[in-house]
């Protein structure tokens, strides 16, 4: 059996919400900087297969968001760094830079997901795995682009 480094998660319960869909995408997404891009799909399989709690349509649903948002990473990263003035892309934290990507990716190319829900969602992640100052930080970038 492959080890993997990312987290196991196991729950109860068997709904998932979509803010809770979109924390384990965020927590997926966060390896993209650290795995080859052509080694992301694997990684991507590993974490959801080694993961009990999801079921094969939430696995399905993370995983087709995850490769939608790698697919359009240039554009997103772009519209990042016009929008984080006097902040490089490579200056920012990993979880942010995650955390805006999805959010940047809905707003862009999801139309099922209104931008204040984007950018709401995005300021409570950081909340939860970044420092006390990200989520303000989040806003202000979001509310440029959203």
């Amino acid at each position: 059996m492959k080890s993997s480094s990312v987290l196991t998660v196991k729950r109860k319960d068997r709904k998932m919400t979509r803010s809770k869909l979109r924390e384990q995408m965020f927590r997926l997404c966060f390896s993209i900087d650290f795995h080859a891009s052509e080694e992301f799909e694997a990684q991507a399989d590993l974490y959801l297969a080694e993961n009990d709690i999801f079921r094969n349509k939430e696995k399905d649903y993370i995983k087709k968001r995850t490769l939608d948002m790698l697919a359009h990473l240039d554009e997103i990263d772009q519209k990042i760094n016009e929008n984080s003035k006097g902040w490089d892309i490579k200056r920012l934290g990993k979880a942010e830079l995650t955390i805006l990507r999805i959010a940047v990716f809905e707003i862009m190319f999801d139309e099922d997901i209104p931008d204040k829900v984007a950018i709401n969602e995005a300021v409570e992640l950081s909340k939860t795995y970044c420092n006390e100052k990200a989520a303000s930080f989040v806003n202000g970038i979001l509310g440029k682009i959203g």
